[in-house]
Formats: C-alpha cells, sequence, structure tokens
C-alpha cells in the first residue's frame, strides 16, 4: 500500500515515515501543500495523510483540490493533524475519510501507534467502499 505522508514539521514527518515503512507501507513524503498536491498526481497513492497546518497551500486547499481533481478524488484522505477534535465534522464533511489529532500517535516517547491506527482505518474505508479484505501489510514484530 502507497501512502502519502504530508506535514511540515520535518522530526514528526520522519518518525511516521520510520514507523509505516518498518510496517511495510510505501512512504512518499510532502513538506508543503503544494508538493502534496503535485505527488499526489505523480504518484497516485492508495491513500493520504494529510496535515492541516502547512506552507505554501493550507491543508484545507489541498483536500478541496484532490476531492475537486477527478484523478484524485477516490483517494481517501485522513487529516492528522494538531487541531482539536471539534474540526472533524466539517473536514469529512469536505471529503476527508477520518480526522486524528497527532497528540494521540505518540502517546508516550519512544512509541509511535500510527500504524494500528492505520489498520482500522483502512478496515473502516475499504468497509465504507465495499472492500472486503485490504492489503494492510501484517506487522513485521
Amino acid at each position: 500500500m502507497k501512502i502519502l505522508l504530508v506535514d511540515d514539521s520535518k522530526p514528526i514527518l520522519h518518525e511516521n515515515e520510520r514507523v509505516l515503512n518498518e510496517a511495510g507501507y510505501e512512504v512518499i513524503c510532502a513538506e508543503d501543500g503544494e508538493l502534496a498536491v503535485k505527488l499526489a498526481l505523480e504518484h497516485m497513492p492508495d491513500l493520504i495523510l494529510l496535515d492541516m497546518i502547512l506552507p505554501k497551500v493550507s491543508g484545507q486547499e489541498v483536500l478541496a483540490r484532490l476531492k475537486k481533481d477527478a484523478a484524485t478524488a477516490d483517494i481517501p484522505v485522513v487529516v492528522l493533524s494538531s487541531l482539536t477534535e471539534k474540526n472533524r465534522q466539517k473536514l469529512i464533511e469536505a471529503g476527508a475519510e477520518d480526522y486524528v489529532e497527532k497528540n494521540s500517535l505518540m502517546p508516550m516517547p519512544g512509541m509511535n501507534v500510527l500504524p494500528k491506527i492505520l489498520e482500522n482505518l483502512i478496515c473502516r474505508i475499504n468497509r465504507k467502499r465495499g472492500i472486503a479484505f485490504s492489503n494492510i501489510p501484517l506487522d513485521k514484530q
């Protein structure tokens, strides 16, 4: 499964990329909204993990552009943001599949639960779209 990971924080981007690679995902990274849209069109990922506060083009604008373009409209987008939970419904109405607060990804130092959260999200997205099985990598541990 190919994931486009979009975050302007290099430490968070690299940590999430590391754990996703270790879990068996293919990861493409973007540090700004402009590059995110470009890479989505070039690589056609299976899933996009999108931060909202980005340089050049905001996360909300990236989401709007992706959902307007027929080539990328069906790619599921999960928002990973430090914005509060109250933004969830607005983002889902704008086309996001789900919303995850960043602080829930690393409940304690040295522990990143993003791959585990993704397993549940991907299964839910697939059920919603009528896909019985997914190509979630098996945990290598």
